[in-house]
């Protein structure tokens, strides 16, 4: 009877401890289910380029946060750590090489921000298996991808975006027949980044027969004067502008108001064209035109979801949230949004879905980016970045640009995505400068169907 009863109290307790031992190692066994997928962020927050990072690498880092708070992809949650490069292209390559692993974890994808740095980080992508994600930057003929397997560009490049300008100044001329004769000055920032759009804009001014004049600015390029006298001494008709930071891109405005030329006349690169680069010029800006691959805005659902979800949980990047919507906070957020699509396409393709993809596959993810009109209202950000597809051969994004200017306080959108003119006229420009630097670095160019 005692032992009965000893019985009665201690297969309870047995029972008990054991039902808790299962669960603690079903919660054990979870949590080292549990999958993460990390990132590098190199992000440029501080320098002259500041406003530029804060607003690109905040936009990226709010996506990351709010994919998490909604799930992760796929229940696979998302891991970054950031280093700061200042936007310099040395430090950048010391950033890329502390972000590269992390533990036991190995990051799929940089970007950089700044062609400096993209050029100086490029041939080290194939050796480390990761995508250099030149989203609206970059090598342009890094857009071969049987050159470049592992460089991609979802934003569309430098070269597509000069034709599409070049095509839109011609228009405002009348035609391009009347462009013969005229003063194009290209003023850019005396880096990789403001020589880029040069190779089209040589053979753009040689077969339209307009004169091109290309004028270089020291970095961080806040001293402009004697640029501005010579592009009033040569009676420049239009200036295409390739700055970088919003002291470069206001000083910019604000000289040539200076010396009498017409901001209607201005033509801004994507990386020139934000609010941050138009507001500190004041009511001088007034009239400048820019090219955008991002179009700002808060109505985009998106955007709106992040202002809920992100921001109303306190989590945002934001030091200043009214910066939400603006050009290179959405940008920021498209190339996020990118990196996602790519990541879902991976765990699709190798049947990895809910599982962490290795370098490898994420390149296969992103080369399979087919961004519909359905995917970016899917994504929620349709009208805000233009659609694409990427291919085994090639890997720029849509080539389509959006044109603006800036009333005094906000960008007034123009057009909707217009696509570059001559497409093989580009492409032809792409594959010739990448198969010369195939030839003069021994690479046997991958074959595509």
């Amino acid at each position: 009877m005692l032992i009965d009863k000893m019985l009665r109290r201690i297969v309870p307790a047995i029972s008990a401890a054991t039902f808790i031992a299962i669960a603690a190692a079903s919660t054990t066994a979870m949590a080292q289910e549990a999958q993460e997928q990390y990132f590098g962020i190199p992000s440029s927050r501080v320098g002259p380029y500041s406003a530029m990072g804060t607003g690109y690498y905040g936009g990226i880092i709010d996506y990351l946060n709010y994919v998490n708070m909604k799930g992760g992809v796929n229940g696979v949650k998302l891991t970054y750590d950031e280093c700061e490069t200042e936007y310099n292209a040395a430090r950048t390559v010391e950033c890329y090489q502390r972000l590269l692993n992390k533990g036991d974890q190995k990051m799929v994808v940089f970007d950089t921000l700044g062609t400096p740095g993209a050029y100086a980080v490029i041939g080290r992508m194939a050796q480390d298996h990761v995508v250099l994600a030149q989203y609206g930057y970059g090598r342009t003929d890094a857009a071969d991808g049987r050159v470049w397997p592992w460089v991609f560009n979802a934003a569309g490049h430098y070269w597509g975006q000069i034709a599409v300008k070049m095509n839109y100044i011609a228009q405002k001329e009348g035609g391009v027949d009347k462009m013969k004769g005229k003063t194009i000055v290209h003023l850019h920032i005396d880096t990789a980044y403001g020589r880029e759009p040069i190779p089209a804009m040589r053979q753009i001014a040689k077969e339209w027969d307009f004169k091109l004049i290309e004028i270089a600015v020291p970095p961080p390029g806040l001293e402009q004067q004697s640029q501005w006298l010579q592009i009033r001494r040569e009676k420049a008709d239009w200036v295409t502008f390739w700055g970088a930071g919003s002291g470069m891109n206001s000083t910019a405005i604000t000289t040539a108001a200076r010396v009498g030329f017409p901001r209607e006349k201005m033509f801004y690169v994507t990386f020139g064209g934000a609010e941050e680069d138009m507001i500190p010029a004041g009511d001088a800006a007034k009239g400048t035109y820019v090219a955008a691959n991002a179009a700002p805005g808060r109505d985009y659902p998106l955007i709106a979801d992040i202002l809920k979800v992100v921001y109303g949980a306190g989590k945002g990047n934001m030091q200043n949230p009214e910066r939400v919507g603006t050009v290179y906070y959405n940008r920021g957020v498209g190339a996020a949004a990118m990196w996602i699509e790519a990541l879902k396409n991976a765990q699709k393709i190798h049947n990895k879905v809910g599982k962490t993809v290795n370098g490898d596959e994420f390149r296969d993810g992103y080369e399979a980016l087919d961004i519909t009109d359905e995917k970016l209202k899917e994504i929620g950000i349709l009208g805000m970045s233009a659609p694409f597809k990427m291919s085994c051969a090639k890997h720029d994004g849509s080539e389509r640009f959006k044109m603006m200017q800036w009333d005094g306080k906000k960008f007034q959108i123009l057009t909707d995505w217009v696509p570059a003119p001559d497409p093989a006229f580009i492409r032809k420009l792409i594959e010739d400068s990448a198969a010369k630097y195939a030839a003069e670095n021994n690479i046997t160019p991958r074959k595509c169907s």
